[in-house]
């Protein structure tokens, strides 16, 4: 394989630390030595080496299911290991909570959020820590003060008075990403912390990396997107199959490189680079699915206009607060329009509940994995939920159950394969898909998929992809919200453009670049 080789010396990052001596320190903050973790009989992790140097970004890269989130599960005390050791700072250590890691100073941000929507921003930061008075009440002036503090010395302009529910699902992120930042945490652990971030709002945290980094601080960033790991990492870890394949120093390092270690296919058939530019098929003929027309949401979009039809798949672009997701969710029932009408085969609708919407045969998969999935049950009652008063006709049977779960995991490819298995224990990128296959237990007239490949690795992402494109081949009318350019541009059919809360512009039937579809958002 050409580009960087895994050897010991290319192991270490080029910045070591010396002393009085003159002697190089190249000794690790944090070492995990073997580990292997089972769940059930599927492997998870496979007798895995990783190390952290003081002061280090170490990327942790690999497809979906490989082990990167379980690895870091169990440094923070979420799982044990089967086999391993971790030792931080020279002293080998056992984690059998989250509580014990927290207070060894590792701080984990994971990608599913943990904070608290209803309580206020500054809440948030001093979540279970706030400052209190002599009389022992919580001392609000000062957390409100601090807080606005920490978030400005980390680049974060957010009203710390303000709901969290109030902010973006992006701004919610940057608040728990501060939250465990000045809990006193010296090693960070960072898990897809970009997936929902605009482009100024990722840039904002890499220059908190950094800045956390020149304080001496060690952290370990997992993302899918390849360019924000070169862009920030001084090494780079890559897993596959569950093992650890090579650490490698940044310097040269290339996504083509780290995508050939990740899953040996070439990166041109990833559909990954469509900075030239593709051509859009001219607009179908057909009648369509759905109309939408004139659709207001005071505070959120106004006199949104589309129609999707059979067998197309509508790409709707735009920046995070562009008013996709609100379109979404006024489509699918959760929130009722200001104005406008739908029409749905040629009818007038108007669900007023996600239940109605079902049942007219709209189908919805949100932008926030954790709404939609029940980690703690099994995959198979994941599934089968959305519809189950459809599929088993009163009396609910597991069996039946089960049979039709097993199916839709075959044909989503779900991986391990376990329809019994929870739901919690899968990768990020197989939550996705069973979150996508509840909806396939009745095929729906309409699917809106809102960010469906965000924090799925490149070798899931195309599968998901390609089950879509299977889905539009069977008469399905696919709604396709991303705020990729690159996933709009390789799968839609037509492209939509929003920006502050009204559609800029509409592609179809020509060439479109990235660029050119930036540029309107």
């Amino acid at each position: 394989m050409a580009g960087p080789t895994a050897t010991d010396s290319a192991d270490r990052p080029t910045h070591l630390l010396s002393t009085d001596s003159g002697r190089h320190v190249t000794d690790p903050i944090l070492e995990l030595r073997g580990v292997t973790k089972r769940f059930g009989g599927a492997t998870a992790l496979d007798n895995v080496d990783f190390e952290l140097l003081p002061g280090e970004i170490h990327g942790l890269v690999g497809e979906n299911g490989v082990g990167k989130s379980t690895l870091m599960k169990i440094l923070s005390g979420v799982h044990s290991p089967d086999e391993g050791e971790i030792v931080l700072r020279g002293e080998v250590v056992q984690f059998s909570t989250p509580a014990e890691s927290k207070a060894r100073g590792v701080g984990m941000i994971y990608q599913e959020l943990s904070c608290m929507p209803s309580l206020s921003v500054a809440e948030n930061v001093y979540l279970g820590s706030q400052p209190t008075t002599r009389s022992g009440l919580i001392d609000w002036k000062s957390m409100r003060r601090d807080a606005d503090a920490h978030l400005g010395a980390l680049g974060f302009d957010i009203d710390v008075t303000s709901p969290l529910r109030s902010l973006s699902l992006g701004g919610q992120q940057l608040v728990e990403i501060a939250r465990v930042v000045f809990s006193g945490a010296s090693i960070i652990v960072l898990d897809e912390p970009t997936s929902a971030l605009s482009p100024p709002e990722a840039k904002r945290l890499f220059a908190a990396m950094h800045e956390l980094k020149a304080r001496g601080a060690s952290l370990v960033f997992i993302s899918h997107f390849l360019e924000d790991v070169l862009a920030v990492s001084d090494r780079v870890t890559v897993l596959k199959n569950s093992r650890k394949v090579a650490t490698l120093p940044n310097e040269g390092l290339t996504k083509h490189h780290l995508i050939q270690m990740m899953i040996g296919r070439d990166a041109e058939t990833l559909a990954e680079s469509y900075e030239g530019g593709v051509t859009l098929l001219p607009a179908s003929t057909a009648s369509p699915m759905l109309e939408v027309e004139g659709l207001s949401l005071t505070g959120s979009f106004t006199d949104v206009s589309f129609d999707v039809r059979p067998g197309e798949i509508l790409g709707i672009f735009g920046n995070l607060g562009a008013g996709m997701t609100e379109v979404a969710r006024v489509l699918f029932g959760r929130d009722r329009p200001t104005s406008g009408t739908l029409r749905l085969g040629g009818k007038p609708v108007a669900p007023k509940t996600t239940r109605e919407a079902k049942r007219h045969g709209i189908a919805y998969l949100s932008e926030n994995r954790r709404a939609t999935i029940f980690p703690r049950h099994e995959i198979f009652k994941n599934i089968t939920l959305a519809h189950l008063d459809t599929i088993v006709s009163g009396i609910v049977r597991q069996p039946r159950e089960v049979t039709i779960a097993s199916e839709l995991v075959r044909r989503t490819g779900v991986r391990p394969p376990s329809p019994s298995l929870a739901a919690g224990n899968l990768s990020g990128g197989n939550q996705q898909k069973v979150a996508l296959a509840k909806w396939l237990t009745v095929q729906p007239k309409v699917l809106i998929l809102n960010e469906p490949t965000r924090g799925v690795d490149v070798g899931a992402k195309r599968e998901v992809l390609d089950l879509i494109k299977a889905l539009r081949a069977e008469g399905v009318a696919v709604i396709l919200i991303s705020t990729e350019p690159e996933t709009v541009l390789a799968e839609a059919d037509r492209i939509l453009v929003m920006a502050k809360g009204q559609i800029a512009r509409e592609f179809s039937g020509e060439r479109v670049s990235k660029d050119l579809l930036m540029s309107y958002a």
